[in-house]
C-alpha cells in the first residue's frame, strides 16, 4: 500500500455500516447502532487518523440527530476526533470496581431480598421504575445496556428483587460477562426509597458473588447521581476509569 497516496473510498455497505476502502482493502469501519432506549450510538475505527474525518463526513449527513458515542476519557486522541466533527460532552460515567464481601446487610422490616421468581411482578416493577425515572431524570440518563422488554419477557436469572406485602419494590440487575460480573442497575420504587433497600440489594448481590469465589464486580455510575455514588463507595468500590458520552445535536 502506498501511504503517500492514501485516499480511501468511503462506501456505505449496509443501512448503518460504512467502510473506508483502499485498493479494495478495508482500512476503516463506521457503524451506527441503536440502543435499547432508542438512541443511536456511533463507532468509527480506522487505521489512519485522517480516515476518521472521511468516514464521519459520509456518515453524519445520512443519520438522524441526535447522535451519540462513548469514549474512554483517557483516550484523548479519540475524544479529539469526535469533537472535531461537532460532538460535545453530555455526561461522565465513573467505572467502579466493587469488591465482593460475605454477610449481606439485612433489609428493613417487612422486606425480603431474593432472586426474582415472578415474571409478572418483575415486569410490573420495571414499568413503574421506568415511568418514575422518565418523569424525573429521563430514561436516557440510565445505563444504555439496560434493555427494554417489548415482548414482555425479562430474564429472571439476571435479577434480584426486594419484595414486600404489596409486591416487588426494588431490583438489582447483574450480568455475567467474560472478565467479571457487571452490576447494571439497582433501583427502588420511589415510595420505598431512603429505607436501606438499595443497600440491602447491593450487599445481597455482593454476598452471592463472594460465595461463588468471585472477588470483584464492575459498575458504572453517572457522575450526576450522588445517591448511586454514595451507595457504591459505601461498600468500598473504587473508581478505576471514566467514560464520556458525547452527543451531536
Amino acid at each position: 500500500m502506498n501511504f503517500l497516496q492514501h485516499e480511501p473510498v468511503i462506501t456505505r455497505v449496509a443501512e448503518r455500516h460504512w467502510h473506508a476502502l483502499d485498493d479494495d482493502r478495508v482500512v476503516g469501519r463506521g457503524e451506527a447502532s441503536p440502543r435499547p432506549d432508542g438512541r443511536l450510538f456511533l463507532s468509527i475505527d480506522t487505521w489512519h487518523d485522517a480516515d476518521f474525518a472521511r468516514l464521519a463526513t459520509a456518515m453524519l449527513p445520512a443519520l438522524p440527530r441526535p447522535l451519540y458515542t462513548v469514549v474512554d476519557e483517557a483516550d484523548v486522541p479519540l475524544k479529539s476526533h469526535w469533537e472535531s466533527v461537532g460532538f460535545t460532552t453530555r455526561r461522565r460515567e465513573w467505572e467502579y470496581l466493587v469488591p465482593t464481601a460475605p454477610g449481606p446487610v439485612p433489609p428493613p422490616p417487612g422486606v425480603t431480598i431474593a432472586p426474582a421468581s415472578d415474571q409478572d411482578a418483575l415486569r410490573s416493577l420495571d414499568d413503574v421504575i421506568r415511568a418514575e425515572v422518565e418523569a424525573s431524570l429521563g430514561w436516557a440518563e440510565m445505563p444504555a445496556e439496560v434493555p427494554a422488554h417489548p415482548d414482555g419477557a425479562m430474564d429472571l436469572a439476571k435479577y434480584v428483587v426486594a419484595a414486600s406485602a404489596d409486591g416487588y419494590v426494588g431490583l438489582a440487575r447483574v450480568v455475567a460477562v467474560t472478565r467479571q460480573p457487571r452490576i447494571g442497575l439497582i433501583a427502588v420504587r420511589a415510595d420505598r426509597q431512603r429505607r436501606g433497600i438499595a443497600r440491602a440489594l447491593l450487599s445481597h448481590v455482593l454476598d452471592a458473588l463472594h460465595h461463588k469465589g468471585i472477588e470483584t464486580a464492575s459498575a458504572e455510575v453517572n457522575e450526576a447521581n450522588p445517591a448511586a455514588t454514595a451507595l457504591f463507595e459505601g461498600v468500598g468500590a473504587r473508581r478505576v476509569s471514566s467514560n464520556l458520552e458525547l452527543v451531536l445535536r
